[in-house]
Order: C-alpha cells, then sequence, then structure tokens
C-alpha cells in the first residue's frame, strides 16, 4: 500500500512540500525588506502570496519557479491532509490529539488554496489579486447575526494561533521534528536559533492580524481586517516601522529557512 505511514512517497512529499513552503516564506521576508528601504517600489502591501506570485512572473525563468512552488506547495497540503486522517505524527484519537490532527487539515487546506491559486496564475500568466480574503471573511462576518461578536471570536481564534506560534519558538518544540545527532553542533544550533526567530515573528504577525480583526469589529468596517500584507503595512507604518519591518521580516526568513531545513532532516513517519 502507497500510504501506509512508513511509505517513502509520503516522505518524498513531505519534504517536497516543506521546501515549497521555506521558498514561500523567504521571498515574503525579502520582499517586505525591499519594502522597508523602498527598493524597486515594493510595498509592504504586496508582500504577501499575490506579492510573491506577481514578482515571480515578472522574473526570467519566473513561471517555471511559479510552478515548481505550485506543485511543492500541493505536496505540503496532501501531506498536512494525510498527517489528519492516517495520523502520521501518531496524535492519537483523544481530545488533545484530534485538535493537533484538525489543525494539520486545516492548515492543509489553506496551503491548497494557496497551490491553486499560484497554478492558476501560472496557467494565466498574470496573478490576478482574488481579494482579501480576510476582509471578506470580515465582510461575512459582519453581515451575519451577531456579526461583530463573531468578528471577536475569529480574532481570538488568530490571536490564539500567534501565541502559541511565539510559544512554540521560545520553547524550541521545533526541536523535536529534527533528528539533531546527524546534525554538527554549530548545524544544530544555527536550526535552533533559526526556528526560535521565525517561530516568534510568524507569531506576531498573526497577533497583528488578530488585531486587525478587533479593528473591523469595533468600527464594523470589514475593509480593516487584513492578511499578510496589511500586517506587515501595519508595522511599517507605526513607530520606528521601517526597523521593526525589517526584523520581522528576518524572522519570516529565518522561519523559511527553518522549512528548508526541515525537508532535509525532519523525522517524517
Amino acid at each position: 500500500m502507497y500510504l501506509q505511514k512508513n511509505s517513502p512517497y509520503i516522505r518524498l512529499i513531505a519534504k517536497a512540500g516543506l521546501f515549497a513552503k521555506g521558498v514561500v516564506y523567504c521571498l515574503i521576508g525579502s520582499f517586505a525588506i525591499m519594502a522597508a528601504f523602498h527598493i524597486n517600489g515594493h510595498s509592504s502591501k504586496n508582500s504577501d502570496r499575490t506579492g510573491v506570485i506577481q514578482n515571480l512572473l515578472s522574473q526570467p525563468f519566473g513561471r517555471v519557479a511559479l510552478l515548481l512552488i505550485s506543485v511543492g506547495l500541493l505536496c505540503y497540503s496532501v501531506w498536512r491532509i494525510l498527517q489528519s486522517f492516517l495520523d502520521l505524527s501518531n496524535k492519537g484519537n483523544k481530545a488533545k490529539g484530534i485538535g493537533q490532527r484538525f489543525t494539520y487539515f486545516f492548515s492543509g487546506l489553506t496551503y491548497l488554496s494557496i497551490a491553486f491559486f499560484a497554478a492558476k496564475a501560472f496557467f494565466e500568466q498574470r496573478a490576478e489579486s482574488d481579494g482579501d480574503s480576510y476582509s471578506d471573511l470580515s465582510q461575512k462576518l459582519l453581515g451575519a447575526p451577531g456579526g461583530a461578536w463573531l468578528l471577536i471570536i475569529a480574532s481570538l481564534i488568530l490571536a490564539g494561533i500567534g501565541i502559541y506560534q511565539i510559544w512554540y519558538g521560545i520553547k524550541e518544540k521545533h526541536r523535536k521534528h529534527i533528528d539533531l545527532q546527524s546534525l554538527d553542533s554549530r548545524a544544530a544550533a544555527t536550526l535552533l536559533r533559526a526556528g526560535k526567530v521565525g517561530y516568534i515573528s510568524r507569531g506576531i504577525v498573526w497577533l497583528i492580524i488578530a488585531f486587525l480583526f478587533v479593528k473591523a469589529a469595533s468600527h464594523r468596517n470589514p475593509s480593516e481586517a487584513g492578511d499578510t500584507g496589511e500586517a506587515l503595512s501595519f508595522i511599517q507604518h507605526g513607530p520606528f516601522g521601517s526597523y521593526i519591518l525589517v526584523m520581522i521580516a528576518l524572522g519570516l526568513i529565518c522561519y523559511g529557512v527553518t522549512n528548508f531545513l526541515r525537508a532535509f532532516f525532519e523525522r517524517i513517519a
């Protein structure tokens, strides 16, 4: 059976997915740094999936890179969904394990949508913004009965994700994924530092997205909600914004590097 837990096909899919995810985060971080220094007209609002795809399409061999990234992200989404249904990480069927497996499934669906968006841009040779999905979600929630409270609940969920990411980085929980014994001490230390900075930076971005949801709820204005690009723009336009944006961007690059290292050294099923 090809989809057994110890299948080499699953390991290959996971490694391809982790590598593609690393590329995406390194690109987002790089574009955010360029936006902070106003290089080539980059904007922090465009340091998201749409901006990454638009920039790739404008580069030599960019379409080839975009195709590879879309395939890689499809692999990542498939791996996450298999983790959920096949319990590849042995989380079990108790409440905590089911909760963790649900997060794998949600992550798989999220990256499946990004893979689809990238593939569509590849075939159409342009990246038309599909709208700010977070603003769209905010608008739908506000239009429902008790919409403002629903938006507050959504912001609490996003804040919980952010706090978990920060805690995950501080506690170096990412070390459990890697066979550190296969690395020399310098490489292992680099992995742990990059992972800590990366997860904390990613958590901060999630917290800002949660804050934008709160603003949208309090002002009953769905356009105030936003995704990663809006969160980075919010940072840039605050006190010492460009400097803080560079630090967060470097953190996102560290998160991308962590995914590269996981692709090579993670213990996968």
